[in-house]
This record gives structure tokens, C-alpha cells and sequence, in this order.
């Protein structure tokens, strides 16, 4: 350090210690604010929950699930009975259903990467399933898969009453799953 500079950083240490703390905490509060912003964005690692995924929660409109995707919902032409929506970009295969300008349920098709809160996930064994919610699942046949299942998680808390996360099997695997709200989650042609 020159003898220049020395006197600098004697005369103002104040300042300089001032300075590097600022810059460090400027630098702190702009990782927060991006870990917040990116953790808010709908991804492949947002998860499923009875009522929603990420940040996405039935009961919203298309407009306040876009915002609250961060990013624009695409899709079926909107009409006063039941259509879908998915975002634009990414996730891909992660659908919306709309019932009465609402979202009603989240579908997750062909997407590996999302899985529900506690984990479950498209490929995994009937027998995963069951153990992710132990007690919690009611078995019925596929309608249209013959040896299929739907896994049925019910929750006890009553405030949860009337939310389902349902797994779709081929008697072996899941195929797909879905969350929601009574009685658009049960359906399953969706809105055909």
C-alpha cells in the first residue's frame, strides 16, 4: 500500500469501514430479495399441496394465479363451466382446471420433477404412496385402466375436508396426480 493511500485509509477509517459495511449489507439484502423473488416464481421444484402448488392456491382467479405464478397462464378459450390453463413456459405438463372463473384443481402429468410436500411423485409404487400418508389413502379401480388404481389421500384435519390429492396408477406406478377441491378433483374426464 503506498504511503498515499495509507493516509487515506487512516484518515477515513470511519468512512471506509462504513463503505464496506454498506456494500455488505446491500449485497445481502439483494440475495434475500432474489432467494424470495425466485422461490415465489412457479418451477419444477414448487410443490404440491391438497390446495394448490407453490404459490398458486385454489379458489384463486386466473389473474391472481398468474401473478402469483409469476408468470402468464395459456390455454383453453375461458367459459362460465370448466377449462384449463397452464403456464406459458415452465413447468411444463402442469395444468390448471377453472370452474366458475376459478381455479379448481392442479393437475401434474408427465412431470417427473413436481412432487407433493411430502415427497410423492409421478413413478413412484403404489406402496411409496402409501407410506408418504399412511392410514390416509383410499384405493379404487381405474375407470379406464384395467389392473389401475386412483390412490386417494384424505386428510383428517377438518379444515382440509374438502381438498384430495389423487394418484393415478397402472396397478404398479403413478402416472399422474391431482389436487383440489371437492367434487372438481374427483372428476375424471376432467372438464370433458
Amino acid at each position: 500500500m503506498s504511503i498515499i493511500n495509507r493516509h487515506l485509509v487512516k484518515k477515513n477509517d470511519g468512512k471506509v469501514k462504513l463503505l464496506t459495511l454498506s456494500t455488505a449489507t446491500l449485497a445481502f439484502y439483494c440475495l434475500i430479495i432474489g432467494t424470495v423473488l425466485a422461490q415465489t416464481k412457479l418451477t419444477n421444484q414448487s410443490k404440491l399441496s391438497i390446495n394448490g402448488v407453490g404459490q398458486v392456491r385454489v379458489g384463486m382467479t386466473v389473474s391472481q394465479a398468474a401473478k402469483a405464478a409469476g408468470t402468464k397462464l395459456v390455454g383453453d378459450t375461458p367459459n362460465k363451466n370448466c377449462y384449463y390453463v397452464k403456464p406459458q413456459n415452465e413447468p411444463k405438463n402442469l395444468l390448471f382446471m377453472v370452474t366458475k372463473g376459478r381455479i379448481s384443481r392442479v393437475d401434474v402429468r408427465q412431470n417427473t420433477q413436481i412432487t407433493t410436500l411430502k415427497g410423492a411423485k409421478i413413478g413412484d409404487t403404489e406402496a411409496q404412496i402409501k407410506s408418504f400418508y399412511p392410514g390416509q389413502i383410499k384405493v379404487t379401480p381405474h375407470k379406464y385402466v384395467q389392473g389401475g388404481h386412483y390412490l386417494t389421500f384424505i386428510p383428517k384435519d377438518r379444515a382440509n375436508q374438502n381438498y384430495r390429492v389423487i394418484f393415478e396408477t397402472d396397478g404398479k406406478r403413478v402416472t399422474q396426480f391431482r389436487s383440489g377441491k371437492l367434487p372438481e378433483v374427483e372428476f375424471v374426464e376432467g372438464c370433458s
